[in-house]
């Protein structure tokens, strides 16, 4: 049994994060001890799991309720389950185009850098250098 401390420290979130999923009702079948700690299990690590990844694609907490909420239902479930995950698989594919499209733009201006680093070179293109060009020459 995990405490939210070590969930935290396993899933790489903060302790607040897990309160505040726990307290939404995202781990439905978490326990508490005699001191009213909660206690997670390694089967609740995977509920744990497919939270973090939803919410950080971006799906509202109503949204992960209502998944969580059909996994409780069960097999009646499983068409609207698989709903929910494929459009989840959709969007975070449109992110992951979005941000190779960032890393692309990111790894250009590193190079850009880099180079005038090792050339000691200015940035000409830096507008900054060019009004301060603009005023020397007057």
């Amino acid at each position: 049994m995990y405490t939210i401390k070590q969930v935290a420290d396993i899933m790489e979130v903060s302790e607040h994060t897990i309160r505040f999923w726990a307290k939404s009702g995202f781990f439905p079948f978490i326990k508490r001890n005699e001191n009213n700690v909660r206690l997670f299990s390694d089967d609740d690590l995977g509920w744990v799991k497919i939270v973090k990844c939803l919410r950080s694609v971006g799906v509202e907490n109503k949204q992960i309720k209502r998944y969580i909420d059909l996994c409780v239902i069960g097999d009646s479930t499983i068409k609207e389950r698989f709903e929910i995950i494929n459009l989840t698989k959709e969007k975070a594919l449109i992110q992951m185009k979005e941000l190779k499209k960032q890393i692309e733009l990111l790894e250009y201006k590193e190079g850009f850098y880099r180079d005038l680093i090792e050339n000691n070179s200015k940035d000409i293109w830096n507008p900054m250098n060019k009004e301060n060009k603009a005023v020397a020459n007057v």
